[in-house]
């Protein structure tokens, strides 16, 4: 189940239970996260953080993050 405080990823393609390392290039911070959800739709956006994962790298809006598989 999707918990919006949790450490947790959308993505379209990715099977559901992938880990993913996301870091933010502008803090150094990353995070690694598990797909379970699908999304996002919106043209040009590849990946869409829970709010509690964005917060731990210090994310306030939508910006280029790095991603890896775990």
């Amino acid at each position: 189940m999707f918990n919006p405080s949790g450490l947790t990823a959308a993505h379209r393609s990715l099977p559901f239970g992938t880990c993913l390392r996301v870091g933010n290039p502008k803090t150094g911070k990353s995070v690694k996260v598990r797909v379970n959800d699908r999304g996002p739709f919106t043209k040009g956006i590849s990946l869409d953080l829970s709010a509690g994962a964005a917060r731990a790298i210090g994310m306030r809006s939508t910006q280029k993050v790095t991603m890896k598989r775990c």
